[in-house]
């Protein structure tokens, strides 16, 4: 029981460089952020244990605290200055992307549904009854539903 007690009480600066790398292993397995900055904290905290040796094991994790709470508080703040603007408004939505292109019907349009193939995927489609074959114009997106009508 001695020997637990003794750990806390004893922290050197490599336990906070190995939870810095735990916490960025972490946050390679999560979405988001927030553990990032908490490894960010602990490698900034192990950094200071390791210039200063003498530190307690208190004032050590009330720099932890404090530098996690500011790392993550001012990600929260300025993360929307950072959104990378793109000159395609249509990025990762695909079935927009489509709008305007001409394909040929793969499969026949009967009672208002039927299949088109744009490059390499083939996409279900709703339009006038028309035959396998005809050329057909992207008009309208609906989820993974593609509106087409006879291209000429």
């Amino acid at each position: 029981m001695m020997n637990e007690v003794t750990f806390v009480f004893e922290l050197e600066f490599w336990h906070w460089m190995i939870l810095a790398a735990l916490l960025a292993g972490l946050e390679i397995l999560t979405p988001g952020f927030f553990f990032l900055w908490l490894g960010g904290a602990a490698l900034l905290t192990g950094i200071v244990a390791l210039i200063v040796p003498s530190l307690g094991w208190d004032v050590q994790v009330l720099i932890f605290a404090i530098l996690s709470g500011a790392s993550v508080l001012a990600w929260y703040k300025f993360r929307h200055k950072l959104v990378i603007a793109s000159d395609d408004n249509t990025l990762n939505r695909r079935g927009e992307q489509l709008l305007g292109r001409v394909a040929t019907l793969s499969e026949p349009i009967v009672n208002g549904r039927g299949q088109i193939h744009i490059d390499d995927t083939v996409w279900r489609c709703e339009g006038a009854d028309m035959p396998a074959g005809t050329r057909v114009k992207v008009t309208s997106v609906r989820g993974s539903m593609l509106s087409v009508e006879g291209s000429n």
